[in-house]
């Protein structure tokens, strides 16, 4: 297949130009090279250590997977032949109206509820549950409530 010299002056024109073009590319990026080679190293610089910072961080910072073990205990009660520590309760000083605020406490009730319950007022309902708290030698309401069911205080 011959070509015409129409088409072959066409192909060395366009090899010249594409030849020209990236001869230009290539010293534009000389000059680029040459005029901005600290920035360009630089940001190749933080560019690396940004990346490798990374890398590390996630090496490193992997999540740790901790196993919890709770303890509850279950306190089973049978009603019919729960008998309540009376050798504690005496030792212990508990009064039958702190036994009856205490019961009631472990069914969940408010001090306001106590106290309609009982029908005395919402400050000896205080008063009581400050003297359980003393003798019990405990600071919150559960903590009492879960030494009463340990020790058979309660049911």
């Amino acid at each position: 297949m011959m070509l015409s010299s129409k088409n072959r002056q066409l192909i060395y024109y366009s090899v010249a130009f594409a030849v020209l073009f990236g001869l230009l590319k290539w010293i534009e990026y000389q000059f680029l090279v040459a005029n901005y080679s600290f920035e360009i190293y630089a940001s190749a610089t933080a560019l690396l250590f940004t990346s490798l910072g990374i890398w590390i961080a996630l090496k490193l910072t992997k999540p740790k997977t901790t196993t919890i073990i709770l303890e509850k205990n279950k306190f089973l009660s049978n009603s019919n032949n729960f008998k309540p520590n009376e050798k504690l309760i005496l030792q212990l000083g508990l009064s039958k109206r702190e036994l009856e605020v205490l019961q009631l406490m472990a069914q969940g009730l408010s001090n306001q509820e106590i106290s309609e319950n009982l029908f005395v007022s919402l400050n000896t309902v205080k008063t009581h549950i400050s003297r359980l708290f003393s003798k019990l030698n405990v600071k919150r309401r559960t903590q009492a409530i879960e030494m009463a069911k340990k020790s058979a205080i309660i049911l």
